[in-house]
């Protein structure tokens, strides 16, 4: 598998950066360019680096998400070239959704939903289907891609397999601790592919968050919600990302970061329980100008302790008392 790996991030021209490839023993530079023969080659190296762990499939687009976030593992540039890297894939056919539902809920699909649409976004461990309910009801279908709980087993027991390696032959592998970091990233996705897990998340959260002013979750249909499927309200939306349609319908831009900011600080350090995926992608603004939060399978939680630290250090910086974050860290 990891030969595979090589060999597919060396076909896309993102094994190793330029500077360093030009450093390769002879042999090795002849290597690379035999695997880049046929391949269509893109002058920037972030779009090289995102569609190579793309083709490797959904655990492999999972660890560049993590390591976007590890510079200190994989160096700064290469990790803000991370940071593009879409989690977006082919969806799956209708006959393997509706399958899914049926088997994890007991009952086809005719019997919980009088319509169910064609896939509306498709991502590495589930994608979202419309569906509208026998009372009247839209709501939001995600399912779990078939098998992808075992193709996560066995590409984390390879990503566990290297980082042994790196920390039995190197000593800069051992002090960065990649075990721990593989450790970390499969704790990770074991939670995020058990969608009651994220079910839970969201019904905590909403408790925590029901007086906040300009913040919305949708709410859980538990009815229709397992192991592999989650139901929740529809919420008609514009996704963070798409700046200029926002400001097209006239939202206040401004007003729209401080709720982005003051949610986030509220949920961290008033609950100690906080989405911990907030990009673009998993935010959108409501008719109503609310920010509605999507997509809960990756959360934090922070002790009372770590909270009032947190507190601390932003109050710090603030207020532009540097002497009392030095001392709080």
């Amino acid at each position: 598998r990891l030969m595979r790996a090589g060999f597919t991030l060396a076909r896309h021209g993102a094994l190793l950066p330029p500077d360093q490839t030009a450093q390769l023993p002879w042999l090795a530079r002849k290597f690379l360019a035999l695997a880049q023969i046929g391949s269509h080659d893109s002058p920037d190296q972030s779009n090289r680096i995102s569609s190579a762990l793309s083709a490797l499939g959904p655990s492999y687009i999972k660890l560049g998400q993590f390591l976007a976030t590890r510079p200190d593992v994989i160096g700064a540039k290469r990790a803000f070239e991370l940071k593009v890297l879409q989690d977006k894939l082919p969806p799956f056919s209708m006959t393997e959704a509706r399958a899914s539902v049926q088997e994890d809920l007991g009952k086809p699909v005719e019997h919980f939903f009088s319509s169910f649409s064609e896939p509306v976004a498709a991502a590495s461990v589930a994608q979202v289907h419309k569906a509208t309910t026998h009372d009247g009801r839209t709501v939001a279908v995600k399912i779990l891609r078939p098998g992808v709980e075992k193709r996560f087993a066995a590409d984390i027991d390879s990503f566990g397999f290297a980082a042994r390696l790196m920390e039995g032959f190197s000593a800069e592998g051992r002090r960065l601790r990649p075990v721990a970091a593989v450790a970390m990233l499969e704790q990770s996705m074991k939670l995020e592919l058990d969608l009651r897990m994220e079910a839970s998340a969201i019904a905590e959260m909403a408790e925590n968050a029901r007086d906040d002013p300009g913040f919305r979750l949708p709410a859980v249909d538990w009815a229709t919600t397992s192991r592999r499927v989650l139901t929740t309200e529809w919420i008609d939306g514009i996704s963070l990302a798409d700046v200029e349609a926002i400001r097209a319908r006239g939202i206040d831009l401004v007003a729209l970061g401080d709720t982005v900011i003051q949610s986030f600080l509220r949920h961290a350090i008033r609950d100690g329980f906080f989405h911990a995926d907030m990009h673009q992608g998993n935010l959108m603004v409501d008719g109503a100008g609310h920010l509605v939060a999507l997509d809960f399978g990756i959360m934090g939680r922070l002790a009372p302790k770590d909270r009032l630290f947190l507190a601390e250090i932003l109050h710090g910086f603030i207020t532009r008392n540097y002497k009392r974050v030095a001392q709080v860290h």
